[in-house]
């Protein structure tokens, strides 16, 4: 995947927590804090970091999220990439190009991808069980009333694409602040959120985007 299509392994999730970290208190309520999470929205800052570039890349967009896993990200203004999860595929709209790529979400799809997949729910974990059986913790550190936790993946295949994850929320109202990727070549992505509205009315179409009889149509992972 290309352009958003790598930033969109962004928003979070793969696989879990050593047993022999414990989460701090302030941990464990961010965590229980997300069983009160049905939705989500929030304007974003996103930046790349690239070993083969002095400055880094910026943009910004927009992120809807629904649990347990639905998401919708547009990114630029004006849009240049939708990635939205439908019922059965992983959509990525180009609009300029008049381009989108369909990833199926079937159980007979498994691979790397498939893993990275799950890295876009993160950020939003439903228990503590499942973020430990998704992850081992590195660290956790709270700054000036902001929480930082970093996370590798379980997932071998995973991990060998993003060895790295860390998450950020605010200590006073365990909203989400940030999420980071560091990737394999070191290279990394990271979305600041700001005007975050919790537990919005979604219209579920928004999650299927109708795609215009124009564009053309690519499944990347399709045999040949």
């Amino acid at each position: 995947m290309k352009g958003i299509s790598c930033s969109l392994i962004v928003f979070v999730f793969a696989s879990g927590i050593s047993s022999a970290a414990e989460l701090k208190p302030a941990m464990l309520s961010w965590l229980a804090a997300q069983t009160n999470l049905q939705s989500w929205s929030a304007d974003f800052v996103q930046t790349r970091v690239l070993k083969s570039l002095t400055q880094p890349l910026t943009a910004t967009g927009h992120v809807w999220f629904k649990a347990p896993n639905q998401f919708r990200w547009e990114l630029g203004q004006p849009v240049q990439t939708i990635a939205a999860r439908a019922a059965a595929d992983l959509l990525v709209l180009y609009p300029r190009l008049k381009r989108v790529e369909k990833f199926p979400l079937t159980s007979e799809q498994s691979g790397p991808w498939r893993d990275a997949l799950g890295l876009l729910e993160a950020g939003f974990p439903r228990s503590q069980a499942e973020l430990e059986s998704q992850y081992t913790l590195l660290s956790q550190v709270i700054t000036n009333n902001v929480a930082e936790l970093v996370l590798q993946p379980r997932s071998a295949s995973a991990r060998r694409m993003i060895p790295r994850i860390k998450i950020e929320f605010n200590m006073k109202d365990l909203a989400l602040l940030a999420t980071e990727l560091q990737f394999s070549d070191g290279s990394t992505l990271r979305n600041d959120f700001k005007n975050a509205v919790l537990n919005p009315s979604l219209d579920a179409q928004m999650f299927s985007p109708q795609i215009p009889a124009d564009y053309k149509v690519v499944e990347p992972l399709q045999k040949r």
